[in-house]
C-alpha cells in the first residue's frame, strides 16, 4: 500500500485526481497554466462546480469548467470533466463512458478519470486515454473495501512533455485526514481539493486562502 501524502510530496504535477475508500472520496484538481488555474470549487445543489476565481480572466472555459461532483439516487459520480453530466443523464457509468474519449487537448491527450460510488459502498473507477491513435477504456470495480484503504487514479504519472498519462491499476494507498491531503498537494500546481467523509463535504481552494 502506498503513503499518499509522501506520494502527493513526491510528485509536482499528477493533474487531477480521484481517491475513493470506505467512506471517503477525495478530488483535486491542479493547474500550471493561468486560466487551469483561475478556479474555485463552489457548491451545488447535489454537488460541486468548477467557477473561474476572475471570470475576467478565463480565457476557454471548455475543459475546465464542469461539475466535479454530482449525487444520483443514492450513487456519487466524480469525474475530471463534463462527463459527470453524461454518466448523470444516462444512469449506466459503464454506457455513458463507452460514448465519451479523452480530451481533445494533444499533445497531451489528458484522460478522463471517472468514479461512481454506490449506495452499498462499492465503487468504480474508470480511465479513458489515448493509445496509438485511439480510445482505449479501462474499467475497475471494487467491493467491501477496508477500512483505511483506498484507491486513486490521475490523469498523468507526474510532469513531461507531453504529460505521461497515468498508466496501469488504481494505486492502493492510505486515505489521509482531508487537511493533511491538502497540506501535501504541491503549493504552486494546486488548486482546489472536494472532500467526502462518511457524508461531510469540505472544499479547499487555494484561491480562496485555504
Amino acid at each position: 500500500m502506498t503513503d499518499f501524502i509522501q506520494f502527493l510530496k513526491g510528485n509536482p504535477y499528477p493533474g487531477r485526481g480521484i481517491a475513493v475508500g470506505k467512506n471517503r472520496v477525495y478530488y483535486f484538481i491542479m493547474g500550471r497554466s493561468e486560466n487551469s488555474r483561475n478556479r474555485v470549487f463552489t457548491l451545488t445543489e447535489d454537488g460541486i462546480r468548477t467557477e473561474a476565481h476572475d471570470p475576467s480572466r478565463m480565457v476557454d472555459p471548455s475543459l475546465i469548467i464542469y461539475h466535479p461532483v454530482r449525487k444520483s439516487g443514492v450513487d456519487l459520480i466524480v469525474t475530471n470533466g463534463d462527463q459527470t453530466d453524461t454518466i448523470w443523464k444516462m444512469g449506466d457509468f459503464r454506457a455513458a463512458l463507452m460514448t465519451r474519449e479523452y480530451e481533445p487537448d494533444g499533445p497531451n491527450w489528458t484522460p478522463r478519470i471517472s468514479a461512481v460510488v454506490h449506495g452499498d459502498g462499492s465503487f468504480e473507477l474508470s480511465i479513458l486515454k489515448e493509445k496509438d491513435g485511439k480510445c482505449l477504456r479501462e474499467f475497475f470495480c471494487y467491493e467491501d473495501c477496508p477500512e483505511g484503504k483506498g484507491y486513486f487514479i490521475s490523469t498523468y504519472q507526474g510532469p513531461g512533455s507531453p504529460l505521461p498519462s497515468f498508466a496501469g491499476e488504481p494505486m492502493e494507498i492510505d486515505m489521509p485526514e482531508p487537511d493533511a491531503v491538502w497540506e501535501a498537494l504541491n503549493a504552486d500546481n494546486k488548486v482546489s481539493l472536494y472532500t467526502n467523509v462518511n457524508g461531510e463535504v469540505r472544499i479547499f481552494n487555494k484561491n480562496l486562502g485555504d
